[in-house]
């Protein structure tokens, strides 16, 4: 479980995140949305570690940011997994040179360990047959589960997400939400997934937090998110005409 507590954010005098509280559970698919500009990014970054806070707190399964030490701050950079926009893969390496990647760099297994660890990601994200292809070799979505497997390998506590649907069709796009999801249950991981796509807070949106200009603007749930009566809400979600259809039918 993540919890933040009145955080502020600023870059160069421009207030980007302004005293945003929430938390975001464990095993549970959490979503951040809002339109572009509204503060994901950088919010997802102070997750990350990316970004330091100008003011407030983030509480990591009940241990503060404020009082880690640096060697406790990289600990708790090796328990998360990043699942990168363009999935981020290297072109150069094989489908599991790229998931052993992180092994290599960051732990002492002895190279079978690793290959082995790396071998098992692979079958859990449905890419056996693909091992030994380079990134270019393989499609978009085969590609997302390639970068799903990087993330998972080390047995994270948390996973962050990074608009993990852009570029995919939607048939795709909704096997990476449930391959996610999917995930998040089986290993109890804090999933934290930046998105703008209505599909996916529909589909697995089990907290949702929404920002307005750095604020955040609702929260709930993706059953609750189709009744509320918020309108910055509504507009965002009914902006597309199935979800307008479907807004009709409730």
């Amino acid at each position: 479980m993540i919890e933040i507590k009145n955080i502020h954010k600023s870059f160069d005098g421009n207030s980007i995140i302004k005293g945003i509280s929430t938390s975001f559970e464990k095993g549970k698919t959490n979503l951040i949305i809002g339109q572009s500009g509204s503060g994901k990014t950088v919010l997802l970054k102070c997750l990350l570690g990316l970004h330091n806070p100008d003011s407030g707190e983030i509480i990591y399964d009940g241990v503060s940011n404020l009082k880690m030490t640096e060697s406790e701050k990289t600990l708790l950079r090796r328990q998360m997994g990043m699942v990168f926009q363009g999935s981020a893969l290297f072109d150069s390496m094989s489908v599991i040179e790229n998931v052993m990647f992180p092994l290599d760099m960051l732990t002492d297994y002895n190279e079978e360990e690793i290959r082995d660890k790396a071998k098992k990601a692979i079958e859990r994200v449905e890419l056996t047959k693909a091992i030994e292809k380079l990134p270019s070799e393989i499609s978009g979505g085969m590609q997302k589960r390639v970068a799903i497997a990087r993330a998972i390998v080390m047995n994270p506590k948390y996973l962050f997400c990074d608009e993990p649907n852009s570029g995919l069709d939607p048939k795709t796009a909704i096997v990476i939400d449930k391959l996610i999801q999917e995930i998040t249950r089986e290993f109890n991981i804090t999933t934290i997934v930046n998105s703008h796509d209505m599909n996916s807070v529909v589909e697995i949106g089990e907290k949702i937090v929404f920002l307005v200009s750095g604020v955040k603007n609702w929260e709930g749930t993706n059953k609750e998110i189709l009744k509320t009566d918020n309108k910055s809400v509504t507009d965002f979600v009914y902006s597309s005409e199935l979800l307008k259809k479907v807004k009709n039918h409730l």
